[in-house]
Protein backbone atom coordinates (compact mmCIF):
# COMPACT_ATOMS: atom_id res chain seq x y z
CA UNK A 1 0.00 0.00 0.00
CA UNK A 2 0.95 3.66 -0.78
CA UNK A 3 0.41 7.09 0.59
CA UNK A 4 1.82 10.52 -0.16
CA UNK A 5 3.42 12.65 2.64
CA UNK A 6 3.68 16.35 2.00
CA UNK A 7 5.54 19.09 3.57
CA UNK A 8 8.75 20.19 4.24
CA UNK A 9 9.14 18.91 7.82
CA UNK A 10 6.89 15.29 7.34
CA UNK A 11 8.96 14.51 4.26
CA UNK A 12 12.55 15.60 6.02
CA UNK A 13 11.76 13.69 9.25
CA UNK A 14 10.51 10.45 6.82
CA UNK A 15 13.18 10.36 5.53
CA UNK A 16 15.74 10.46 8.53
CA UNK A 17 13.73 8.14 10.26
CA UNK A 18 14.47 5.54 7.31
CA UNK A 19 11.52 3.12 8.29
CA UNK A 20 9.38 3.83 4.96
CA UNK A 21 10.39 2.92 1.41
CA UNK A 22 10.41 6.09 -0.70
CA UNK A 23 8.97 5.26 -4.19
CA UNK A 24 9.45 9.09 -5.62
CA UNK A 25 9.66 12.37 -4.50
CA UNK A 26 8.13 15.69 -6.21
CA UNK A 27 8.79 19.08 -6.16
CA UNK A 28 6.97 22.13 -7.76
CA UNK A 29 9.02 23.08 -10.60
CA UNK A 30 9.02 26.90 -8.87
CA UNK A 31 10.13 26.09 -5.72
CA UNK A 32 12.73 28.44 -3.57
CA UNK A 33 15.39 26.31 -2.82
CA UNK A 34 16.05 26.42 1.00
CA UNK A 35 18.77 24.21 3.19
CA UNK A 36 15.86 21.81 4.00
CA UNK A 37 14.86 21.24 0.68
CA UNK A 38 18.25 21.02 -0.47
CA UNK A 39 18.95 18.44 2.10
CA UNK A 40 15.81 16.18 1.18
CA UNK A 41 16.88 16.28 -2.72
CA UNK A 42 20.48 15.63 -1.43
CA UNK A 43 19.30 12.60 0.40
CA UNK A 44 16.81 10.82 -1.72
CA UNK A 45 19.30 11.06 -4.65
CA UNK A 46 21.95 9.33 -2.74
CA UNK A 47 19.41 6.03 -2.55
CA UNK A 48 18.48 7.17 -5.73
CA UNK A 49 15.15 8.07 -5.61
CA UNK A 50 13.73 9.48 -8.62
CA UNK A 51 12.94 13.06 -8.38
CA UNK A 52 9.62 14.73 -10.48
CA UNK A 53 9.85 18.89 -10.94
CA UNK A 54 6.07 18.90 -11.24
CA UNK A 55 3.00 22.16 -11.41
CA UNK A 56 2.17 23.21 -7.92
CA UNK A 57 -1.24 22.52 -9.52
CA UNK A 58 -0.42 18.34 -9.50
CA UNK A 59 0.50 18.99 -5.65
CA UNK A 60 -2.29 20.66 -4.80
CA UNK A 61 -4.35 17.61 -5.55
CA UNK A 62 -2.42 15.86 -2.57
CA UNK A 63 -2.59 18.33 0.13
CA UNK A 64 -3.28 21.85 0.05
CA UNK A 65 -0.47 22.31 2.68
CA UNK A 66 2.41 20.71 0.27
CA UNK A 67 4.89 23.16 0.95
CA UNK A 68 5.87 22.78 -2.73
CA UNK A 69 6.98 18.67 -1.62
CA UNK A 70 5.58 15.64 -1.40
CA UNK A 71 6.82 12.19 -1.15
CA UNK A 72 5.13 8.62 -2.40
CA UNK A 73 5.99 6.21 0.24
CA UNK A 74 4.96 3.22 1.50
CA UNK A 75 1.98 2.48 4.87
CA UNK A 76 3.38 3.46 8.07
CA UNK A 77 5.05 0.93 9.91
CA UNK A 78 3.00 -0.38 12.93
CA UNK A 79 5.13 -1.51 15.63
CA UNK A 80 4.51 -3.61 18.87
CA UNK A 81 4.18 -3.80 22.86
CA UNK A 82 7.36 -5.72 23.02
CA UNK A 83 9.74 -3.34 20.74
CA UNK A 84 8.16 -0.63 22.75
CA UNK A 85 9.76 -1.99 25.85
CA UNK A 86 13.12 -2.81 23.84
CA UNK A 87 13.31 0.63 22.99
CA UNK A 88 13.04 1.78 26.59
CA UNK A 89 15.66 -1.36 27.78
CA UNK A 90 18.38 -0.19 25.15
CA UNK A 91 18.21 3.66 26.24
CA UNK A 92 19.06 1.59 29.71
CA UNK A 93 15.51 3.86 30.82
CA UNK A 94 13.00 2.62 32.76
CA UNK A 95 9.62 2.26 30.33
CA UNK A 96 7.34 5.34 29.57
CA UNK A 97 4.57 4.82 27.30
CA UNK A 98 1.56 7.14 26.19
CA UNK A 99 -1.78 5.02 25.97
CA UNK A 100 -4.55 6.77 23.80
CA UNK A 101 -7.77 5.41 24.32
CA UNK A 102 -10.31 5.95 20.84
CA UNK A 103 -8.33 9.89 20.26
CA UNK A 104 -10.46 10.63 17.13
CA UNK A 105 -9.05 13.60 15.81
CA UNK A 106 -5.80 13.83 13.62
CA UNK A 107 -4.54 16.81 15.08
CA UNK A 108 -4.57 15.83 18.95
CA UNK A 109 -3.32 12.88 17.67
CA UNK A 110 -0.73 14.43 16.02
CA UNK A 111 0.16 17.09 18.46
CA UNK A 112 0.45 14.06 21.53
CA UNK A 113 3.21 12.47 19.24
CA UNK A 114 5.19 15.42 18.87
CA UNK A 115 5.24 15.97 22.87
CA UNK A 116 5.79 12.51 23.73
CA UNK A 117 8.79 12.42 21.15
CA UNK A 118 9.63 15.78 22.59
CA UNK A 119 9.13 14.07 26.37
CA UNK A 120 11.16 10.79 25.81
CA UNK A 121 8.12 8.29 25.29
CA UNK A 122 9.29 5.05 23.92
CA UNK A 123 6.22 4.29 22.19
CA UNK A 124 2.43 4.89 21.99
CA UNK A 125 -0.19 2.22 22.29
CA UNK A 126 -3.68 2.80 20.13
CA UNK A 127 -6.88 0.76 20.02
CA UNK A 128 -6.95 -2.29 17.68
CA UNK A 129 -10.57 0.23 16.43
CA UNK A 130 -12.50 3.15 16.69
CA UNK A 131 -9.45 5.39 16.88
CA UNK A 132 -7.17 7.32 14.45
CA UNK A 133 -4.28 5.81 12.91
CA UNK A 134 -1.11 6.82 11.94
CA UNK A 135 -2.39 8.45 8.38
CA UNK A 136 -0.72 11.19 6.46
CA UNK A 137 -3.16 13.66 8.31
CA UNK A 138 -1.51 12.61 11.82
CA UNK A 139 2.11 12.95 10.78
CA UNK A 140 1.75 16.26 9.16
CA UNK A 141 -0.08 17.20 12.90
CA UNK A 142 2.93 15.86 14.58
CA UNK A 143 5.47 17.82 12.52
CA UNK A 144 7.23 14.39 11.37
CA UNK A 145 7.45 13.12 14.71
CA UNK A 146 5.50 10.20 13.82
CA UNK A 147 8.10 8.71 11.89
CA UNK A 148 10.56 8.79 14.56
CA UNK A 149 8.13 6.94 17.50
CA UNK A 150 6.77 3.34 17.90
CA UNK A 151 2.90 2.92 17.44
CA UNK A 152 1.44 -0.34 18.79
CA UNK A 153 -2.15 -1.67 17.73
CA UNK A 154 -3.84 -3.34 20.57
CA UNK A 155 -6.54 -4.48 22.94
CA UNK A 156 -6.06 -1.67 25.57
CA UNK A 157 -7.51 -3.61 28.56
CA UNK A 158 -5.26 -7.02 27.63
CA UNK A 159 -2.42 -4.76 26.92
CA UNK A 160 -2.19 -2.67 29.96
CA UNK A 161 -2.67 -5.99 32.37
CA UNK A 162 0.02 -7.28 30.68
CA UNK A 163 2.87 -4.20 31.07
CA UNK A 164 1.62 -3.73 34.61
CA UNK A 165 2.96 -7.46 35.40
CA UNK A 166 6.55 -6.11 34.12
CA UNK A 167 5.92 -3.19 37.10
CA UNK A 168 4.48 -0.42 34.83
CA UNK A 169 2.59 1.97 36.78
CA UNK A 170 -0.52 3.03 35.02
CA UNK A 171 -1.99 6.38 35.19
CA UNK A 172 -5.38 7.24 33.78
CA UNK A 173 -5.39 11.21 33.20
CA UNK A 174 -8.96 12.60 34.10
CA UNK A 175 -10.72 15.11 35.61
CA UNK A 176 -13.07 13.60 38.13
CA UNK A 177 -13.32 13.86 42.13
CA UNK A 178 -11.91 10.84 42.39
CA UNK A 179 -8.21 11.59 40.48
CA UNK A 180 -5.45 12.55 42.30
CA UNK A 181 -3.39 15.85 41.75
CA UNK A 182 -0.05 15.53 40.55
CA UNK A 183 2.37 16.28 43.72
CA UNK A 184 -0.07 13.47 45.74
CA UNK A 185 1.50 10.52 43.01
CA UNK A 186 4.79 9.28 42.32
CA UNK A 187 5.52 10.02 38.92
CA UNK A 188 8.64 8.64 38.77
CA UNK A 189 8.78 5.01 37.99
CA UNK A 190 8.40 2.82 35.05
CA UNK A 191 5.03 4.55 33.78
CA UNK A 192 2.07 4.42 31.40
CA UNK A 193 -0.01 7.55 30.58
CA UNK A 194 -3.41 6.90 29.61
CA UNK A 195 -5.63 9.77 27.51
CA UNK A 196 -9.09 9.11 27.09
CA UNK A 197 -11.05 9.92 23.95
CA UNK A 198 -11.70 14.31 23.41
CA UNK A 199 -15.79 13.58 24.68
CA UNK A 200 -16.12 10.02 26.02
CA UNK A 201 -12.75 10.05 28.00
CA UNK A 202 -11.70 6.54 28.76
CA UNK A 203 -13.44 3.41 28.13
CA UNK A 204 -14.76 1.41 31.65
CA UNK A 205 -12.70 -1.74 30.67
CA UNK A 206 -9.47 0.95 30.28
CA UNK A 207 -9.75 3.24 33.25
CA UNK A 208 -10.69 0.17 35.43
CA UNK A 209 -6.66 -1.18 34.52
CA UNK A 210 -5.26 2.16 35.53
CA UNK A 211 -3.67 1.34 39.40
CA UNK A 212 -4.34 5.45 39.71
CA UNK A 213 -6.04 8.45 38.62
CA UNK A 214 -4.63 12.08 38.00
CA UNK A 215 -6.05 14.89 37.80
CA UNK A 216 -4.42 18.59 36.70
CA UNK A 217 -4.64 21.13 38.69
CA UNK A 218 -7.00 23.87 36.60
CA UNK A 219 -7.33 27.70 38.84
CA UNK A 220 -9.45 29.04 35.84
CA UNK A 221 -13.25 29.66 34.38
CA UNK A 222 -12.43 26.62 31.76
CA UNK A 223 -13.33 23.37 33.76
CA UNK A 224 -11.38 21.42 31.17
CA UNK A 225 -8.88 21.07 28.41
CA UNK A 226 -8.43 19.37 25.59
CA UNK A 227 -7.40 16.02 25.04
CA UNK A 228 -4.36 17.19 23.25
CA UNK A 229 -3.42 19.63 25.91
CA UNK A 230 -4.39 17.75 28.67
CA UNK A 231 -2.01 14.53 27.66
CA UNK A 232 1.15 16.99 26.40
CA UNK A 233 1.20 18.65 30.20
CA UNK A 234 1.03 15.30 31.70
CA UNK A 235 3.43 14.09 29.91
CA UNK A 236 5.64 16.87 30.20
CA UNK A 237 4.70 15.89 34.91
CA UNK A 238 5.92 12.34 34.06
CA UNK A 239 9.25 13.57 32.20
CA UNK A 240 10.16 16.12 34.96
CA UNK A 241 9.41 13.35 37.49
CA UNK A 242 12.11 10.94 35.57
CA UNK A 243 14.65 13.50 35.04
CA UNK A 244 17.60 13.24 37.26
CA UNK A 245 17.89 15.16 40.62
Amino acid sequence: MKEWLSGRNPVFEMIRARKRQIFKLLLADNLQPDERISEIVRTVKTYRIPVEMVKRTRLDTISENHQGVAAEVSAYPYSDMASILQRAQQKSQQPFVLVLDSLQNPQNFGTLIRSAEAFGVHGILIPLRHASGITPAVVTASAGAAEHMLVAAANLAQSLEEIKKDGIWVIGLEGSAEAQPPEKLRLDGPAALVVGSEGEGMRSLVRKSCDVLMRLPLEGQIESLNAAVAGSIGLFLIHQSRKPG
